[in-house]
């Protein structure tokens, strides 16, 4: 639980390029229906590979999902 009245929910995982994300997360229904999504990025990488998959999911992921 969030908080007393919201639940926090786990599904799938997604790991691929650009792409390839954006065509499985148009494909999942949860995602689509969704109205927030929780990004992990593990940390272990890395300070400049958290900044490059943050870049590249916010100029590439997310206006192709019309996210904002």
């Amino acid at each position: 639980m969030i908080d007393e009245n919201t639940r926090a929910i786990f599904g799938r995982s997604y790991a691929a390029e650009p792409d390839e994300l954006v065509r499985e997360l148009k494909e999942d229904e949860a995602v689509q229906a969704a109205d927030t999504l929780l990004l992990t990025i593990p940390n272990q990488l890395g300070v400049d590979y958290n900044v490059h998959v943050l870049e590249s999911i916010l100029t590439h992921v997310a206006p192709e999902l019309g996210w904002r």
